[in-house]
């Protein structure tokens, strides 16, 4: 992954949707499959013209922003070279869906600190943890312009392209997965569900079901546990505990987030727990976008979408 210094990935947050709102563990990976690169318009480029301007509008908007919070922003960016290439037509060349969960504005964050930042913290195969958390909270300034708020990991992940685990905001730790351990026809996949989410409503939603004690003591007594649970295990290479936590995991989210699942994809998500042969949960925060799915049988897993003319994405495969 980091023979490619100038592409910047997609990131996919295997667990801890809405959980680590609540302080749980979390775990993001990039996804090369979906990536983006800074170019100019007038490149010898087969590309998409009007997407290249859409993209070059958006910088300029996202230039506003920084101009605004110019005093802090100058301390790691070099807005004014950066204002002269949007001039110039700089857009962010990107494959990475919008509104679907992947981290694409924080994969153009990503490319920008790269390019413009003034003295950036380099990427290496093992950074400090507080390097990576004054990593994070200078990436998250950026992306606050497209978000309002950011917590600065799906830049983070963009940027180091590694797996993340999220002990807490304050502790990140660079980390492998050992998917070898699973199986040869093991996989993590992902299923489209042909619509753009939208992550506020449903975050604002999730806090204020927070509010009532019942809830949040669910979400604490049982979603993290499961979560965390389904983390440890992937890293450690459990694969037997692992694929226990998650469905229970699966069992969970199908009951409590039902708002969030795509009402077109609800039907596989029951088939998978009724049947065992694969496992789904939420990727992101729902309600359109990917759902992210589990199994140790990949090819009957795409016999059973292809024939309900479906399909899905690879995230991960063990195939023979």
């Amino acid at each position: 992954m980091r023979n490619h210094p100038d592409l910047f990935y997609a990131k996919i947050l295997l667990f801890g949707e809405y959980s680590v709102l609540l302080n749980s563990m979390g775990l993001s990976i990039p996804y090369t499959h979906f990536h983006g690169e800074l170019s100019f318009i007038g490149d010898d480029k087969y590309t998409d013209r009007n997407f290249a301007k859409r993209s070059n509008h958006e910088l300029s908007k996202f230039l506003k922003f920084l101009n605004s919070n110019f005093p802090i922003i100058d301390s790691f960016l070099d807005v004014s070279v950066l204002e002269k290439d949007i001039q110039n037509g700089l857009y962010f060349e990107s494959s990475i869906p919008e509104s679907y969960g992947l981290g694409s504005s924080g994969a153009l964050c990503a490319a920008i600190y790269k390019k413009y930042g003034q003295q950036p913290i380099e990427n290496q195969t093992q950074l400090k943890n507080e390097t990576i958390v004054q990593l994070k909270k200078i990436l998250a300034q950026l992306e606050a312009g497209f978000h309002g708020k950011s917590s600065g990991l799906d830049p983070l992940n963009s940027y180091l392209k590694v797996p993340l685990l999220i002990h807490d905001q304050n502790k990140i730790e660079q980390v492998t997965l050992p998917g070898e351990k699973f199986g040869k026809n093991s996989a993590i996949f992902l299923i489209d569900s042909g619509k753009i989410g939208s992550t506020a409503p449903l975050v604002q939603s999730f806090l204020t079901k927070c509010e009532s004690s019942m809830f949040s003591n669910l979400m604490r007594e049982k979603l993290i546990p499961l979560s965390n649970n389904c983390i440890q295990n992937l890293i450690a290479g459990n694969s037997g505990e692992f694929f226990k936590s998650l469905s229970k995991l699966s069992v969970f989210q199908y009951k409590y987030f039902t708002q969030m699942i795509p009402s077109n994809l609800k039907e596989f998500w029951d088939y998978g727990l009724q049947t065992g042969k694969f496992l789904l949960k939420l990727c992101g925060s729902g309600g359109g976008g990917f759902l992210l799915g589990f199994t140790q049988n990949y090819e009957e897993t795409k016999n059973y979408f292809n024939e309900s003319r479906h399909s899905i994405i690879t995230v991960y495969a063990n195939e023979h």
